[in-house]
């Protein structure tokens, strides 16, 4: 890997993280070499990317027996962007969360930085899965594996919210994209990401947001 000018050396099972606009370039010295690679991009890309520690180059080793969760975000945003062809850049949006998460522990881990638990990226994993339905604390806390006491607690400590403020969180997400991105209407897509009439979602939308949907939508078509 050459980049700002430096050659490194990659050894198996390395990650190297390279920010939008830096120059380098990679290849391979032999056969063996295969990578799995992502681009994010987005509005808020940037900012999701600084808060997790991503905005410098960054060269760091994956230990071996702990990229399963990893490798399993990956597939599953691969997976979403094939098999739907509607939704699936949303869906996979999701699984791009979790990824930078629990790449951010792996690249942080032993550095004296708070290490994500197992049983947030577990839970972090279902919701993505099924924040458009009628999730409650019960069959997530059941999903990571701990009490819902203990899950609230764990939530609170690495992402400063509980778990269903999170799902609120992860459906207004949706909400924002399906707004700026599809002509569905409000009652649509309240509908899709699980809320339980448009006059509710639209409640919380504002409470969120500081505006209704609509006037979301109008701001981003006028962008």
């Amino acid at each position: 890997l050459i980049m700002n000018g430096e050659k490194h050396i990659i050894k198996p099972y390395t990650a190297f993280f390279i920010p939008a606009g830096c120059p380098h370039e990679y290849y391979s010295t032999d056969e063996s070499w295969d990578t799995h690679w992502i681009k994010p991009s987005g509005k808020s890309c940037p900012d999701m990317l600084k808060a997790l520690g991503f905005d410098k180059p960054k060269i760091f080793p994956l230990p071996k027996e702990e990229i399963t969760y990893l490798d399993h975000c990956f597939r599953c945003m691969n997976e979403a962007l094939l098999s739907d062809k509607v939704d699936g850049n949303f869906r996979a949006s999701g699984y791009l969360y979790s990824f930078f998460i629990e790449l951010s522990r792996l690249a942080t881990k032993g550095k004296g930085s708070v290490q994500i638990a197992p049983a947030v990226t577990k839970a972090i994993a279902y919701i993505d899965e099924n924040y458009m339905k009628q999730t409650g604390l019960e069959s997530i806390s059941k999903a990571a594996g701990v009490s819902s006491q203990h899950l609230c607690i764990l939530f609170r400590q690495t992402l400063n919210c509980r778990p269903m403020e999170y799902i609120t969180k992860r459906k207004i997400q949706a909400a924002k994209m399906l707004l700026a991105e599809t002509q569905k209407t409000v009652d649509q897509i309240a509908e899709e990401t699980g809320f339980c009439d448009s006059s509710y979602f639209c409640k919380i939308f504002k409470r969120f947001e500081s505006i209704t949907p609509s006037q979301f939508r109008s701001i981003e078509q006028a962008l």
